[in-house]
């Protein structure tokens, strides 16, 4: 009994064996098919991707476009060389076996395909580009790179920040430079004793006189108004737009420019430009201070 066992699993592996033997050279040919066809699939996607990147300005896309032609050049020349090979009955098995993988990782590194996921989406619907300057979360700067895992954008202090996509996917995105537009505001006052159209006038004048502030009567309206009666001054707010596309340069640097030229216009006018006030009290205990004025 024991021997009849042995001569049958001889045969059974003589016959696997002239099997296996037979199927070489299809093999072979199989897995010239999987190299050659991972060659020309580098070489047409980077082809395409060299011809995307010259006719759009998403590199993300780009990139996600380029990657999806390499992929599938991959996966149709494996699936040709299961078939030439004579094993397309367990290509079957092997998606199978690699969708179970795919699960598995998934749940592995969810961070990671939680970031990829988003990065794919956001190759299609992005509510930002290059260059531009946003805020998400509390990170502020502008946009320098975009990859499938995270946002890369640098701050106004030199920072490097590498952003998460799945929070720029789920987090409120501000882009200050959008549509190439953006509102500068900030609060001057004023004595109550000063004329307040005078100084509003003034103001103007100032905001008009300025090529670099963006004015037009449907969208982009500058103006000055009362905005406080606070305890030593009238507040004023004056709001102009201005051109984004140096966001630090509009938004910071242009803006001190306009402060400065609104005080020193007011200060040459008379206007007062009162500080704090402080309030000495004197209570019945307290002996008396003699104080003293001094002119200047």
């Amino acid at each position: 009994m024991n021997q009849n066992a042995a001569d049958k699993f001889l045969e059974s592996a003589t016959a696997y064996y002239q099997e296996f033997i037979g199927l070489l050279p299809k093999i072979g040919i199989g897995i010239l098919i999987v190299i050659l066809g991972s060659l020309i699939a580098k070489l047409i996607s980077s082809f395409y991707l060299k011809r995307i990147k010259r006719k759009t300005t998403d590199p993300l896309m780009a990139r996600f476009l380029a990657q999806a032609i390499k992929i599938s050049f991959i996966l149709l020349s494996f699936m040709l060389a299961l078939e030439i090979a004579g094993l397309s009955n367990i290509a079957a098995g092997v998606l199978t076996a690699a969708g179970g993988a795919a699960i598995i990782l998934g749940f592995a590194f969810q961070d990671i395909g939680k970031n990829f996921l988003a990065g794919i989406i956001l190759a299609f619907n992005r509510p930002f580009h290059i260059n531009d300057t946003i805020m998400v979360g509390d990170f502020f700067g502008k946009v320098k790179a975009l990859n499938f895992r995270y946002t890369h954008i640098k701050s106004s202090d030199g920072r490097d920040i590498f952003i998460p996509n799945s929070d720029v996917l789920t987090k409120a995105v501000e882009n200050y430079t959008a549509d190439g537009f953006f509102r500068n505001e900030f609060i001057v006052g004023i004595g109550y004793e000063d004329n307040i159209e005078q100084a509003k006038e003034i103001i103007m004048g100032i905001i008009n006189s300025q090529p670099e502030i963006i004015q037009n009567d449907i969208d982009h309206q500058n103006f000055v108004t009362e905005t406080e009666l606070a305890v030593n001054a009238v507040n004023l707010k004056v709001f102009f737009w201005v051109d984004t596309q140096d966001y630090r340069v509009s938004s910071r640097i242009f803006r001190g420019l306009i402060i400065r030229k609104v005080k020193e216009a007011l200060d040459k006018s008379g206007f007062n430009l009162p500080a704090n006030i402080t309030e000495l009290k004197l209570y019945k205990n307290t002996e008396d201070i003699p104080l003293r004025l001094k002119k200047d």
